[in-house]
């Protein structure tokens, strides 16, 4: 009864996230050559970072089914492609800072099967800044997708790139397993009345005031190369709409405990700029280079 009324309190918490965040915070402080199908996202994203240049100033050309990064970079630093999606990496944590990724009817459709995949070490961290399975095992976490396998039929490759462990972070089993799956499965539902879903995901790290009356952040670790284990996850869901309507916009905080599954995801939509305080990312910006008409929805 003790974890579902903490959890109750954090999802007061997390519903209200728009206005308390904020205050917490506040007291802390052109068209490029199409390329073949097969040659993969890297050739077409540049993922140097540029001396001098914004993040919201990068952009690839809108040519190829596999272009992810149509409304810009939230950040720049340590820029990985996959199949199926890009990220950005943190040494730091041993987690994605984001993870983006487009969804359509196509991406969702194919024979690919998530038994035949299985995760693994991403080799191209190193070894002092990737998280093992190993540090995963009897942790009471579970390893939680940030861009979902179910979102990527279309290709085994793009399926089995999911499960590189620096798409992953440790995530309550409860969570991930309900709650958040429905969230994911909302993401895929859009695609339905959507041209496109660009679908943002990463892990928060939310200070919380404590019996002093200060402010700390703190999270547990993994394992011994110490993975981080997010106070909160968002998903920030770019919706590309039919008959040149403009873009919606649409951003969600979940705490990383037990969530009752009764409460509507709506609840925990928040303003996008608390989104960009806490984890220090800009989407607003790189999204208004591409469309004069934006609507942003927080709350239902």
């Amino acid at each position: 009864m003790k974890r579902w009324l903490r959890a109750g309190a954090t999802l007061v918490f997390g519903a209200g996230l728009g206005a308390s965040v904020t205050h917490l915070l506040s007291v802390r402080g052109g068209a490029g050559e199409e390329e073949p199908d097969g040659a993969g996202l890297l050739s077409r994203i540049p993922v140097l970072p540029v001396p001098n240049v914004q993040a919201s100033e990068l952009t690839v050309s809108p040519v190829g089914p596999g272009v992810v990064m149509k409304y810009g970079f939230p950040s720049l630093a340590n820029i990985k492609t996959r199949e199926s999606y890009v990220t950005s990496y943190d040494p730091r944590t041993r987690t994605a800072s984001w993870v983006i990724e487009r969804l359509n009817p196509a991406t969702l459709s194919g024979s690919s099967d998530r038994k035949y995949c299985e995760f693994k070490e991403d080799d191209s961290v190193h070894v002092f800044h990737r998280g093992t399975n190993a540090d995963y095992k009897g942790s009471g976490f579970d390893r939680g997708h940030l861009a979902a396998a179910a979102n990527h039929k279309w290709s085994q490759k793009a399926m089995e790139d999911t499960f590189y462990l620096s798409n992953v972070a440790p995530q309550n089993p409860h969570l991930n397993q309900k709650t958040w799956n429905n969230l994911e499965k909302m993401c895929r539902s859009l695609t339905k009345r959507n041209l496109n879903v660009y679908v943002c995901t990463g892990p928060l790290y939310l200070p919380r005031q404590e019996a002093d009356g200060k402010l700390y952040v703190r999270y547990q670790v993994l394992g011994k190369n110490h993975v981080a284990v997010p106070t909160h996850f968002f998903k920030v869901l770019i919706l590309e709409q039919a008959d040149g309507r403009g873009v919606e916009l649409r951003s969600y905080v979940l705490p990383n405990e037990p969530v009752d599954e009764k409460i509507p995801l709506e609840r925990f939509l928040v303003p996008i700029e608390t989104i960009e305080r806490a984890s220090g990312l800009l989407f607003v910006p790189n999204i208004m280079k591409r469309t004069s008409n934006l609507q942003a929805i927080a709350s239902r």
